[in-house]
């Protein structure tokens, strides 16, 4: 790995990376198939509330290693997103979008998330410098220990560095990292500003779940999620991250 790559990566320690571009698209209401209407609507995120005036820019080819960069007022991202990931929904902003395939190298564990963030780095680092493999944004956070109110508490997640390319390396085991191909999801998703913290990303849990009970159409249907944008090099009321949902279409059944 270059050594501007090793030299951004370890400046990831204390809270890491973590990808959305918007549209004034309005979703459908229509009653048609969950599948048909998610792959032809939501290609391209879809606001659905927050800050709808909220804008993201893009400077094609001026980050890292020629990495796009995403702006927003002084939130910025300045390393290349996994191929196909829509880009990063601004703070304040709910979007609903779907994600592609990705392969990434996953550390699991089950202490309390914002000390897990710390101890997962390393493995996962020394498994893409290894295989010389770049580091991409955002780093994600899965969250399975989930109390009875949705909320994010101690227990097991997944923290994972996403692969550049679906293609790139292959599928193994290295130790304590896994790699995987996880499937594409569809989300509902809020962008946040601010330190990484817990509590934060379940402040956002508990808006975005009133915004399903009102909308009626989605319905949640997996466990919540981080990304991570930012590293130590951006002040921490300006680090940039979301918190999402995976949703799929609410039918009859589950009212």
């Amino acid at each position: 790995m270059k050594r501007n790559q090793i030299a951004l990566a370890v400046g990831l320690t204390g809270t890491l990376l973590c990808a959305a571009c918007l549209q004034d698209n309005v979703v459908n209401r229509s009653q048609q198939d969950a599948a048909e209407v998610d792959a032809t609507l939501f290609a391209t995120p879809v606001r659905v509330g927050g800050n709808e005036a909220a804008r993201v820019e893009c400077a094609p080819a001026s980050g890292v290693e020629g990495a796009d960069v995403w702006s927003f007022e002084r939130c910025r991202i300045t390393t290349a997103l996994p191929a196909g990931y829509p880009a990063p929904t601004p703070p304040e902003a709910l979007e609903i979008k779907s994600y592609p395939k990705a392969r990434r190298a996953e550390f699991r564990a089950s202490m309390w998330p914002d000390v897990g963030r710390n101890v997962g780095f390393w493995p996962l680092f020394n498994h893409i410098k290894e295989r010389e493999i770049a580091m991409t944004s955002p780093v994600e956070m899965d969250y399975a220990g989930i109390d009875g109110d949705g909320k994010i508490e101690k227990g097991p997640w997944t923290m994972s560095f996403l692969y550049r390319q679906p293609e790139m390396g292959k599928i193994e085991e290295d130790g304590s990292v896994s790699v995987v191909d996880r499937e594409p999801v569809l989300v509902l998703s809020l962008g946040q500003r601010g330190e990484y913290e817990t509590e934060r990303a379940n402040e956002g849990l508990a808006q975005m779940r009133e915004w399903l009970e009102r909308d009626g159409r989605f319905e949640a249907a997996g466990a919540p999620r981080s990304l991570y944008y930012n590293g130590p090099e951006m002040r921490g009321r300006d680090k940039w991250s979301e918190v999402q949902i995976p949703i799929r279409r609410r039918t009859k059944q589950s009212g």
